[in-house]
């Protein structure tokens, strides 16, 4: 008898001695929900606890473990995924874009002026206009604006407008001669280009490097403006469905009032900076590489560049332009020094996130990175992860060097769908095989992280998504130049904006996937982007954005 009381007595102790599961912060449930594990069919439901993910399964079992304190978010059919996530945009010039003239929609040079004139009208004599988002590629006039067509409305207000590229801008007589641009240039910068017409005088196009000259007629904006312009920036991330974001040239002044933003449960999304190549010094010197104590915001890389864009020209081609033959494109980078930034950067573990769009811009840039990897002591054990941002036109030879050397193609499925308008004409159609090589980099064994370029492009993970399984245009338009073949599976298209770009940032034990352990970043749309045709994904409406487990938006 003492010997079975004893067991029982020590079967009450032991029962008093089990871990008591506490009950879930939240329960999402009544959706359809994809972890983005290729093991795992969508789930019913999933349950947070101090922002991660503590489980996975049915509306029945999941619901059976709320408290009394458990937030209950019912999805009513909405469909879940993992965290979407902008691999490569500029969070500053996105809040930008909804403070300062947005050209996006313009249509003919025709209505450049028309609408720069109305803007004209609008602002304090002498205060410089400033616009961006044009792009010429569609218009009648089948130029790019000069000079004399801004002097027509703007007279002697100097006027600024940025291509969409950001690598270009169009500027008027008045800004260029507050640039002392006013005459037959003698020289051309490192690194740009002033275009000149037939007589020689600058058209008003300025390109890459070039542009810096109309930095003099820069107002810095005030700490207010500046906070105010990451938080517009911020809402519209999220409330497209972004939950994460790949910042891209910082300035490294910013990163403090980004953190301190953050902090303060501003932003509600969570940022990987790359500081701005001219900054990463002080950055690196004031501390400034790390992340912030939940998470949210990590700053751990460095945004350089070799070349410009396409449109523009400025892409750096291994033989001239085919409707340029006099010019190649520009080379920004210099060897020397950045090798020598791209060691201090690899011994400080700092990722390397290198801009590269024309094929011989992204071949020098893997030769680059080839040499600082073999250079290393620890070369056979490191994990830099390094990135190429665009990966735009690629000799056929080079598409292997991504995986075997171990970097990271960034790239933005958008551009595709909008540059091959123009891109056949730039290169041709042989340079085209190598061209938004999305299917023959992954076959070679590469990770895409996509992103959205954006305020370049719209920045909009459906378009992006749609760009990257169907590359075909808005209209479903494609043809012999758009190479199809280059398509991804709904499958890759989820990883490009997910568990890929958690892996570029270093988070893929956190981020990527909705699974037990990891941290509850989802984004949900009104339909199955998995499932539903082509067309119909440019439909759907976003429909909630959870960050942390906390909903920072929800369609209403």
């Amino acid at each position: 008898m003492r010997l079975i009381l004893a067991a029982v007595c020590a079967l009450a102790l032991a029962g008093c001695n089990q871990p008591v599961v506490e009950a879930p912060d939240q329960i999402f449930h009544g959706g359809t929900i994809y972890t983005g594990l290729d093991s795992l069919p969508p789930v019913e439901a999933v349950s947070v606890k101090g922002g991660r993910i503590v489980a996975t399964g049915t509306s029945a079992d999941l619901l059976k473990t709320a408290g009394d304190k458990t937030e209950k978010v019912d999805l009513a059919g909405v469909f879940l995924y993992p965290g979407f996530t902008d691999a490569h945009a500029h969070l500053y010039g996105i809040g930008e874009r909804e403070r300062t003239l947005d050209l996006d929609e313009i249509k003919s040079i025709a209505e450049l002026v028309s609408v720069v004139g109305e803007a004209a009208k609008t602002l304090p004599p002498g205060q410089v206009l400033i616009g961006r988002g044009w792009i010429e590629t569609h218009w009648p006039e089948a130029r790019f604006p000069t000079r004399q067509d801004l002097d027509a409305v703007t007279g002697d207000r100097p006027t600024i407008l940025e291509r969409a590229d950001g690598h270009a801008m169009v500027a008027n007589t008045a800004a260029l001669k507050a640039a002392k641009i006013d005459g037959k240039p003698r020289t051309q910068p490192q690194g740009g280009r002033i275009e000149v017409d037939a007589a020689g005088l600058p058209t008003g196009m300025l390109i890459d490097n070039a542009m810096g000259a109309l930095a003099v007629l820069a107002t810095a904006p005030s700490e207010t403006q500046i906070d105010e312009t990451y938080e517009k920036g911020a809402a519209r991330e999220i409330s497209l469905g972004w939950t994460g974001v790949h910042s891209m040239s910082v300035p490294g002044s910013h990163i403090p009032r980004i953190n301190a933003l953050s902090d303060g449960g501003k932003l509600n999304l969570r940022i990987y900076n790359a500081v701005d190549d001219k900054d990463f010094d002080a950055t690196l010197a004031g501390g400034l590489f790390g992340q912030t104590g939940d998470g949210l915001v990590t700053t751990k890389a460095v945004k350089l560049y070799m070349d410009g864009a396409l449109g523009s020209r400025g892409a750096l081609l291994s033989e001239p332009y085919s409707d340029r033959p006099d010019i190649s494109g520009l080379e920004i980078a210099q060897e020397e020094p950045t090798l020598a930034l791209m060691k201090k950067a690899y011994d400080a573990n700092i990722q390397v996130c290198f801009h590269a769009i024309g094929d011989r811009g992204n071949q020098l840039v893997l030769d680059w990175m080839q040499k600082t990897f073999d250079a290393a002591p620890d070369k056979a054990t490191a994990d830099k992860r390094w990135r190429i941002e665009h990966a735009q036109i690629l000799r056929l030879e080079d598409i292997v060097r991504f995986h075997a050397i171990g970097v990271i193609a960034s790239m933005q499925p958008s551009h595709a769908i909008g540059d091959l308008y123009f891109a056949p004409a730039r290169i041709g159609p042989r340079r085209l095989l190598g061209g938004y090589a999305w299917r023959s980099l992954i076959d070679a064994g590469a990770i895409i992280a996509g992103g959205s370029d954006a305020p370049v492009e719209q920045g909009d993970p459906r378009i992006e998504f749609y760009a990257a399984v169907a590359r075909k245009d808005l209209q479903g338009k494609d043809g012999p130049d758009w190479h199809p073949e280059q398509a991804v599976t709904r499958e890759e298209a989820l990883k490009m904006f997910t568990i890929w770009p958690a892996y570029a940032s270093f988070r893929e034990a956190d981020l990527g996937t909705i699974e037990k352990g990891k941290i509850a970043d989802f984004t949900g749309f009104s339909a199955d982007i998995m499932t539903i045709p082509d067309d119909q994904i440019l439909k759907v409406d976003p429909a909630i954005t959870v960050v942390g487990g906390k909903v920072v938006w929800k369609r209403s």
